[in-house]
């Protein structure tokens, strides 16, 4: 592959998995450690993911048990995820905090399948800018080389889109149907 495409092509790709650590998060009606990926507890003032911070579980099918190292640390666990944007209330005994995921109904189901299609059209918006972005960039080059190998740029450049954008789809298809999928 031409170097003057790589940059191009690993700007598609961070987009891609952008994408796909952003669906890791959404759930779908099974509990998932993913859901706390974002969430940080202060920890001795320092904000550190709950995974550094305790251990995690996962004893049913829509429960994750989170047991902290120190047992200090449970009120700012629960503080932390009480203040995110998962839609859980967490509930300790003093040792474990567990988390019940409830069971999706159907408008929520297709809610989720709203956002996880929305994702998709920001992650391909995204990609279309970068080849945006690339064919400008070889359009300046046109001084310095052929116009048969701008166009050749261009060509490989939209190439590389439309695979971005079709994995793209099919990463959202697959998380649209895991979530309708009672």
């Amino acid at each position: 592959m031409d170097e003057r495409l790589k940059v191009y092509e690993d700007k598609m790709k961070k987009t891609y998995e952008h994408l796909e650590s952003d669906y890791q998060g959404i759930r779908a009606g099974r509990a998932n450690p993913h859901v706390l990926d974002k969430l940080r507890v202060d920890y001795y003032g320092t904000p550190t993911p709950i995974q550094q911070v305790g251990n995690i579980t996962i004893p049913e099918a829509r429960m994750i048990q989170i047991a902290p190292w120190e047992k200090s640390l449970i009120k700012d666990i629960e503080k932390a995820i009480l203040a995110s944007d998962i839609g859980i209330t967490p509930s300790n005994d003093g040792s474990v905090i567990r988390l019940v995921f409830p069971e999706l109904t159907e408008e929520r189901r297709k809610d989720l399948v709203k956002d996880v299609k929305k994702k998709a059209e920001e992650a391909k918006v995204a990609a279309r800018n970068v080849r945006r972005d690339g064919n400008d960039a070889f359009k300046k080059l046109a001084k310095e080389i052929s116009e048969d190998e701008v166009k050749q740029l261009e060509d490989e450049l939209q190439k590389l889109t439309d695979k971005y954008i079709k994995d793209m789809d099919k990463l959202m298809e697959e998380k649209s149907k895991e979530i309708l999928t009672v």
